[in-house]
């Protein structure tokens, strides 16, 4: 297993200790999976699927530390929420 740390916004601001794909992984080259393109029954370009490789798991993290709110540039307003 090997860990980065990652910054996210939802729900609120947090450093995130994730799990990374192995970067000698001979079925994935260090990408976590592979991307497929599928077409529909006339051949057009419909989307594409994505194959996670088993070298990573990316439902593997953990929250480190809950970043704080900035306030907003003018300070807090003082006029009632209603």
């Amino acid at each position: 297993m090997r860990l980065r740390i990652t910054r996210t916004t939802w729900p609120r601001p947090a450093l995130v200790l994730t799990d990374a794909p192995r970067p000698c992984c001979p079925d994935c080259q260090g990408a976590g999976g592979q991307a497929v393109d599928y077409g529909d029954h006339n051949g057009e370009y419909a989307g594409t699927d994505w194959w996670p490789c088993p070298c990573w798991d990316d439902t593997r993290r953990w929250t480190l530390l809950p970043l704080p709110r900035r306030t907003p540039p003018g300070g807090y307003s003082d006029e009632p929420p209603f």
